[in-house]
């Protein structure tokens, strides 16, 4: 029997409207492949309105990369806080990210790494607020947390920098404080290793359900910092030595 992936999204989207956690997706409704959990997100996404950038990453430098399709409406570009009355949970990572200044659609030739880098307007600090529609992170099989966008709450996009070739994020010094207290402080730290190839795999696999990547969106390239709870009365910033710095707060 096919998998009902239309019921997947539906539990998924009256989770967010509800608030009332899910503990598993229905039965039936629970993808069984990659291919299942990433038709899920794009149901999802293509309900919750445009769709203004990614998040990709892999567990290691030579891993197959995943990703998701984040929306407009999630995407914050100043420090305005978040009410945690809007998530399930407010877990925080430090990442970097990528703003495109020229479309890559889907097309037969893949795109080079050169073609990609020549694409890319801008670098940003970023934090992502991660989030869950599940009762909990990890609480149900992995492919159903892929198909809730990856456990995504929303991303905050810090300063552009448009002179950003010169940047080595496998050696990039961050530091991320709540409330002024260092949380984590170290050099690197994502395990997909430099981002460049995360962008291309994006370009030519993963972003083509949707339409491939257009003008303007931001695309974050995972955590450097790895994943930390925090409470409301949280300020949160992120600070990068050559990346810049993004900061917001958890009220």
């Amino acid at each position: 029997m096919a998998t009902d992936l239309a019921a997947a999204a539906a539990a998924l989207l009256e989770a967010r409207r509800s608030r009332q956690w899910l503990a598993a997706l229905p039965e039936g409704a629970r993808p069984a492949t990659q291919e299942e959990a990433v038709a899920i997100q794009a149901l999802v996404a293509e309900a919750l309105g445009p769709i203004g950038g990614w998040k990709v990453g892999a567990a290691t430098p030579e891993a197959m990369p995943g990703c998701a399709p984040l929306n407009t409406r999630d995407l914050r570009f100043d420090d305005t806080p978040f009410s945690a009355a809007a998530f399930n949970i407010t877990g925080i990572e430090a990442e970097i990210g990528f703003r495109l200044g020229a479309d890559l659609p889907p097309r037969e030739k893949p795109y080079s790494r050169e073609e990609v880098m020549a694409a890319v307007a801008s670098l940003h600090p970023i934090i992502e607020i991660v989030d869950t529609r599940f009762k909990a992170l990890n609480s149900t099989d992995p492919l159903s947390h892929v198909a809730d966008q990856i456990n995504h709450g929303a991303l905050v996009v810090g300063p552009a920098l448009e002179s950003w070739r010169h940047i080595d994020p496998p050696n990039e010094p961050v530091r991320l404080t709540f409330n002024d207290k260092v949380a984590v402080e170290h050099v690197g730290g994502n395990t997909a290793g430099e981002p460049i190839r995360l962008l291309q795999w994006l370009a030519n696999e993963g972003a083509r359900r949707l339409g491939g990547l257009k003008a303007g969106m931001v695309v974050t390239t995972g955590s450097c910092t790895g994943l930390l709870l925090v409470p409301p009365g949280t300020r949160v910033r992120a600070t990068f030595r050559n990346a810049g710095t993004v900061e917001t707060a958890i009220v």
